[in-house]
């Protein structure tokens, strides 16, 4: 590891105590073991903000765990179109959002009521593998848009997704932004272009944004569906405070519907076919979005330090990968094909590092040889997961 002066610590997120993460039964620190570092599974290593753990431990201490009083949905319908509109200059409607219990659900909902099996669906790759599961498990067929890695870092190809579109005559565009596993913030002109080719192709949009108020300046996400009033009809929005605010465990997400007929369809499914939100994932949300704003920008001052570490760690220690700075996420996608190791990468750095990371082909075409790092971790533990990861991947000294 390369010598650097360490940070100063910030309180309730440098402070992480090991055995404290072990102990608890969420599955990144529980599933490897205790001999193994956690940096795969995108959940966040930081406490919650203090505001939602209040929010919640008052609702049970009121014992008001009933039945809620929504005739009209939730009151986070209302809540996501301030959020949007305070945040991005959006003006959703809140009468077109509904609740669900994750993202993997509400793209599976969309999808069954928008395509059949054997329709085709353009998909950026690499991708989050749940998303591509889900295409595979319900027999829609995935059309792959490959990333393309540059030197100023990731980009969509523009022209390869309106061929592929054309080619395969998809129904649907899969569009993640900002980006899992590469980090990248679609700009302003990128987007105008995918949605002059939703247009073109008549494409619904299902753009899933949960990422999105985890992106650095002077990087700025735009919802897709603001673009204009043709992209805001034919776009679905998927969205949740669960990454932003590390709540994965409260099951509660949201879908803003802006075609008409699908949301029709939506509403004409019986009410509980699809489960309905916890009440208390919906007191959690409304605390994260009400009170917990200083909390993150905390968060992303930590976050930003060490997207940076992490870059300065791999540059200097193994020049042969390929990285780029983040844009958005807590998550690094590093390139370890130029090392030529023989074995993938994911075994490589268990093995002899003992840190368990993401990568290779759950993440789409093309994905062998990569590793996804998590980095929303403290100081300390991010510096044993790098130490851990440089020193699987260095070359033996005796190498040429």
């Amino acid at each position: 590891m390369s010598t650097t002066t360490a940070p100063r610590p910030v309180p309730g997120f440098d402070d992480l105590e090991r055995d404290w993460l072990r102990a608890r039964g969420s599955v990144k620190w529980h599933r490897p073991g205790p001999r193994v570092l956690p940096a795969w599974v995108a959940d966040m290593d930081f406490p919650v903000p203090a505001a939602v753990t209040a929010a919640l431990r008052d609702a049970v201490d009121r014992r008001d765990l009933g039945y809620p009083d929504w005739p009209d949905g939730s009151p986070l319908r209302t809540a996501f179109a301030r959020r949007m509109a305070d945040r991005y200059g959006w003006a959703a409607a809140a009468e077109r959002v509904r609740e669900q219990t994750d993202l993997i659900q509400c793209l599976q909902l969309v999808l069954h009521l928008a395509t059949g099996p054997g329709d085709a669906v353009a998909v950026q790759t690499p991708n989050y593998p749940p998303f591509l599961a889900t295409l595979s498990t319900m027999g829609r067929r995935a059309v792959p848009v490959p990333m393309q890695d540059t030197d100023t870092g990731w980009h969509m190809d523009l022209a390869a997704l309106d061929a592929a579109v054309a080619r395969k005559h998809c129904k649907v565009l899969v569009l993640v932004n900002p980006h899992n596993p590469t980090g990248r913030v679609l700009t302003h002109g990128e987007l105008e272009e995918i949605a002059a080719i939703a247009r073109r192709h008549d494409l619904l949009v299902i753009s899933d944004e949960i990422h999105a108020e985890l992106t650095y300046a002077p990087h700025r996400h735009i919802p897709f569906a603001s673009l204009s009033p043709d992209a805001a009809r034919r776009t679905v929005t998927l969205t949740s405070a669960t990454k932003a605010f590390n709540l994965a465990a409260i099951r509660c997400a949201l879908t803003h519907y802006g075609p008409d007929r699908l949301l029709a369809l939506r509403d004409a499914q019986p009410p509980d076919l699809y489960g309905t939100v916890s009440p208390l994932g919906v007191v959690a949300t409304q605390a994260a979005w009400r009170e917990g704003d200083a909390w993150q920008r905390e968060l992303l001052t930590v976050l930003d330090r060490n997207r940076r570490r992490v870059h300065q760690v791999l540059h200097a220690q193994l020049p042969q990968v390929r990285h780029h700075l983040p844009e958005a996420t807590y998550l690094a996608w590093i390139d370890t094909r130029p090392l030529g190791l023989g074995e993938p990468p994911v075994e490589r750095v268990l093995k002899t590092g003992n840190v368990l990371l993401d990568g290779g082909s759950p993440f789409g075409p093309d994905a062998d040889g990569f590793l996804r790092l998590n980095f929303a971790t403290s100081h300390a533990v991010l510096e044993d997961v790098l130490a851990g990861v440089t020193q699987a991947l260095a070359p033996p000294r005796n190498a040429s």
